[in-house]
C-alpha cells in the first residue's frame, strides 16, 4: 500500500483529506507542525509527503528545504495563498509540485498519481542507451546522470525532465508540452512549475546545458 505523509496544522483540514485519501487507498501518516513532520519525514518509509506552507514551529518551506537535504521523495505542496510567494518558495526550495487551498480532491488525487508514477518510472532500469552531451552523460538504462565524471542526484521529477530533453537534443519544447510530458498535465497548468524545475536542473547539470528560447522554451544543448 502508498505510504502518504501529510502535514497539516488545521485539524478538520488534517482529518477530511487523510480520511479521503485512505479512501482511495493510501495509508496515511499526519502530522500537526513542522518539527513533527521533519521528523516523521526523516524517519523514512512514506512515498510522498504532502506539505503545508503555514506550519508552526517550522514553516512548511524550511520542511522542504531540510528533506531535501537527505531525501528525493516525491514532495506536494500546499498553499493557502494564489498569489504565487508561497507558490514559488515552494518550488524553489525544492517541492515538486503543489495545489492551492482549498483543495478539490480530484485534483489532489491527480497530482498525488502523477508524482508516484514519476517516482516509479524513476526506480525502474529499461534497456540501457548511455547518451553524452558534452561534459553530460545520461544513461537511460540505469537511469544514472553524471556530469565530468561525478554522479548528479536528482529528484523524480527533475531525472523525468532531463530525460524529456534527453530524448529532444537541440529541439526546443514548450513549457505547455513539458507540463503535458513531465507533469501530466491534463489541463492549462502553471508554467512556473517548469521553470523553477529548469532552474533548479541547471545548478545540477551546468546552466549552459539547458537554454532558454525567445522565452517561451527550453532546448537540451548537445555541444
Amino acid at each position: 500500500m502508498t505510504s502518504l505523509l501529510l502535514v497539516e496544522d488545521d485539524a478538520v483540514i488534517r482529518a477530511s483529506v487523510g480520511l479521503a485519501l485512505e479512501r482511495y487507498g493510501y495509508r496515511m501518516t499526519t502530522a500537526a507542525d513542522g518539527l513533527a513532520g521533519l521528523e516523521a519525514a526523516q524517519a523514512g518509509g512514506h512515498d510522498l509527503l504532502l506539505l503545508d506552507v503555514m506550519l508552526p514551529g517550522l514553516d512548511g518551506i524550511s520542511v522542504c528545504r531540510r528533506i531535501r537535504e537527505t531525501s528525493q521523495v516525491p514532495i506536494l505542496m500546499m498553499s493557502a495563498r494564489g498569489d504565487g510567494l508561497d507558490i514559488v518558495a515552494g518550488l524553489e526550495g525544492g517541492a515538486d509540485d503543489y495545489v492551492v487551498k482549498p483543495v478539490d480532491l480530484p485534483v489532489l488525487v491527480a497530482r498525488i498519481r502523477s508524482l508516484l508514477r514519476r517516482a516509479t518510472f524513476a526506480g525502474q532500469a529499461a534497456a540501457s542507451a548511455a547518451l553524452t552531451f558534452g561534459d553530460l552523460s545520461v544513461d537511460t538504462g540505469a537511469l544514472e546522470v553524471r556530469r565530468a565524471g561525478r554522479r548528479v542526484e536528482l529528484s523524480p521529477t527533475e531525472l523525468r525532465l532531463l530525460l524529456e530533453f534527453a530524448a529532444h537534443p537541440g529541439i526546443v519544447l514548450e513549457r505547455a508540452t513539458l507540463l503535458r510530458t513531465v507533469w501530466d498535465y491534463g489541463w492549462d497548468g502553471d508554467s512556473r512549475v517548469v521553470d523553477l524545475c529548469v532552474q533548479r536542473l541547471r545548478k545540477k547539470i551546468g546552466a549552459e546545458r539547458i537554454e532558454t528560447v525567445r522565452g517561451f522554451g527550453y532546448k537540451l544543448s548537445v555541444t
